[in-house]
C-alpha cells in the first residue's frame, strides 16, 4: 500500500500534493472543489487588507502548446476578513474537516502584513475557526519603488524582524505555523543570503515554498504586434512547465541551505506525478500545484496523486520519506541504468504498436469476411446469383 500523506510544518496533509495560492482560490465555492479533490489541504488566495479587483483584462495568457503561462493579475481577492471568516471556511471545507485550511497574505506594505497577522491571531484565539497555517508572500513587492521583498535582503530582514516581534510569535511556541513564499533565485550567493535570514528566524518560520513565478516575462501577439497582457506594458510572471527546472534547482538549493526544522514546499511547473516525484526527490516535503490547477481544474489533484502513487509503487517506495531528498550524484552506473530503462520502455512501446497493428489487421480481415457473407446472402435472396 502506497502512502502519500505527509506532515508539513507540523500540519498533517492527507496527500503531499496540494494547491498553490492563486488560481481558483478566490471564493469558497472554488476552494470547496479543491477540498473535495485529492489535494492534501486547501490554501486560500493571497489576501490584502481590503478586497481588490486586480489589473485590467486581459491579465493572463496560456501558450497554445501548454508549455508556458503568464499572469499579471494584481492580486484580485476578497480581503483578509473574507478568508478568515468562519462561514467562508465552513463553506470551503464542507465534508472534508480532516484536511487543513491555510491562509495566504500579501500586504501592500509591512504594516498591512502585520495587521493581517494580528487579525488571524485574534480569530484563531477566539476558537471560532481552525486555520492550520499561514503563508506570508515574500515574492511580491512590499513597498512601491523597492524590489520584491525576497530580492531585497535588507528589506527581507526587516520584515522578518517585525513579524517575529508580534505576540503570536513571541512565546515559546508560535500560535500557528508560518510559511514563506519565496521568489526564484539564480545565483548561489542569493540562495545563501535568503537562507541565512530564514534560518535566523527558524523559531517562527516553519516552511519555505519555492518558487513563485519568474518575473518580468513578456509574450508577444505576433499578428497584432503587441503584448498579450494588457497591464504593466505586458510584463508578467512566467509559470507552467517552462519554469520547472528552475523550481527544481531552487528546491534543491533551499533544502541544502535551510535548517532541518524548516520544511521546503516545491512549486513551479508541476503538471504530473513525475514532476511531483522529482520535487520530493530534491528535498520537498510537499508540492504545490498552481498553473495546472488553473488550466485543468481540481481534477488535476486526483490525476497527479494517482500518477505519483503509480511511480512509487513501480520503484518500490511505500511512503514519501523513502525517497525524499535522496537525489543521487551523477554516475556512469546511473547513465547505464537510465539507458537500459529507456530501451525497455521503447521495446515495450514497439511491442504494443505491433500488437495493435496485428489486432487492427485481424479486425480488418474479420470485417471483410462479414461483408462477403452479407453480400452472398443478399445476392442469394435477390436471386442475383443461385447456388
Amino acid at each position: 500500500m502506497v502512502d502519500i500523506s505527509v506532515t508539513l510544518a507540523g500540519v498533517p496533509l492527507t496527500s503531499c500534493v496540494y494547491n498553490a495560492s492563486g488560481p481558483r482560490t478566490g471564493s469558497s465555492a472554488a476552494m470547496s472543489k479543491i477540498a473535495k479533490s485529492a489535494s492534501g489541504g486547501v490554501l486560500a488566495k493571497s489576501a490584502t487588507i481590503a478586497s481588490q479587483k486586480g489589473n485590467d483584462l486581459p491579465r493572463t495568457w496560456h501558450e497554445d502548446n501548454g508549455k508556458a503561462s503568464l499572469n499579471s493579475e494584481g492580486l484580485p481577492n476578497s480581503g483578509i476578513d473574507y478568508y478568515i471568516d468562519p462561514q467562508t471556511i465552513s463553506e470551503t471545507m464542507g465534508e472534508s474537516p480532516a484536511k487543513p485550511y491555510m491562509v495566504s497574505i500579501s500586504g501592500k506594505n509591512i504594516a498591512d502584513n502585520l495587521q493581517m497577522l494580528q487579525k488571524i491571531s485574534s480569530t484563531i484565539e477566539s476558537g471560532s475557526v481552525n486555520i492550520a497555517a499561514v503563508e506570508l508572500n515574500l515574492a511580491c513587492p512590499n513597498i512601491v519603488g523597492k524590489p520584491t521583498i525576497g530580492y531585497d535582503f535588507e528589506q527581507m530582514e526587516d520584515v522578518m524582524k517585525q513579524v517575529a516581534s508580534l505576540p503570536c510569535f513571541s512565546g515559546s511556541k508560535p500560535l500557528f505555523p508560518l510559511g514563506v513564499k519565496m521568489p526564484p533565485y539564480f545565483d548561489r550567493p542569493h540562495f545563501e543570503m535568503a537562507a541565512a535570514i530564514l534560518n535566523k528566524y527558524k523559531h517562527i518560520v516553519s516552511y519555505a515554498a519555492s518558487i513563485n513565478t519568474i518575473g518580468n516575462a513578456l509574450a508577444i501577439d505576433y499578428h497584432a504586434e503587441m503584448p498579450v497582457i494588457r497591464a504593466k506594458g505586458g510584463f508578467a510572471g512566467l509559470s507552467g512547465p517552462a519554469v520547472k527546472y528552475t523550481a527544481l534547482a531552487n528546491v534543491k538549493q533551499m533544502r541544502e541551505l535551510l535548517d532541518n526544522s524548516i520544511d521546503v514546499v516545491g512549486a513551479g511547473g508541476v503538471q504530473t506525478g513525475r514532476d511531483a516525484f522529482e520535487m520530493i526527490l530534491c528535498g520537498a516535503t510537499a508540492v504545490q500545484v498552481g498553473t495546472c490547477h488553473w488550466t485543468e481544474g481540481p481534477g488535476c489533484f486526483d490525476r497527479i496523486c494517482d500518477e505519483l502513487k503509480a511511480i512509487m509503487k513501480d520503484k518500490g517506495y511505500g511512503n514519501v520519506e523513502d525517497f525524499r531528498g535522496k537525489l543521487k550524484e551523477w554516475s556512469k552506473e546511473g547513465v547505464a541504468l537510465s539507458r537500459q530503462m529507456k530501451m525497455k520502455s521503447k521495446q515495450s512501446n514497439t511491442s504494443g504498436d505491433v500488437q495493435l497493428k496485428t489486432s487492427n489487421n485481424n479486425s480488418s480481415l474479420i470485417i471483410a469476411i462479414l461483408f462477403a457473407i452479407i453480400a452472398v446472402l443478399l445476392a442469394d435472396k435477390l436471386n442475383i446469383v443461385s447456388f
